[in-house]
């Protein structure tokens, strides 16, 4: 029934500065950028950044997992720039390791590395 993630969507309080802290993160210029969202391509995967927080409360909720190369080096990075880390890294199995951050805006970001 489900084919592939093909979107996620981080709701923001500024999205400029959102789209700051994101185009550090992933090291790309969005593809869509409007006050009302901002769109960046991850390998045909949409990451967007919704303004619009009514009806969103602040906390633990779904976790989607972002592909990485290096996750020790995609935590560093991530804690760099202002994120905290929420779930250190842990190895779920073989080779496969995860971890969860946080953004400045109160997002969760899995992170996913290993085959």
């Amino acid at each position: 029934m489900l084919n592939k993630l093909r979107t996620v969507i981080y709701h923001v309080n500024d999205i400029a500065k959102a789209k700051e802290w994101y185009t550090q993160l992933t090291g790309i210029q969005p593809y869509f950028d409007e006050v009302f969202y901002v769109g960046f391509d991850i390998n045909g995967c949409e990451l967007g950044l919704d303004p619009d927080i009514n009806y969103v409360a602040k906390g633990n909720h779904h976790v989607a997992y972002w592909s990485v190369d290096d996750i020790g080096k995609a935590v560093t990075h991530a804690k760099n720039i202002g994120a905290v880390v929420v779930s250190p890294i842990q190895n779920v199995g073989g080779t496969i390791e995860v971890a969860i951050v946080a953004d400045p805006f109160g997002n969760h970001i899995g992170l996913i590395s290993g085959a």
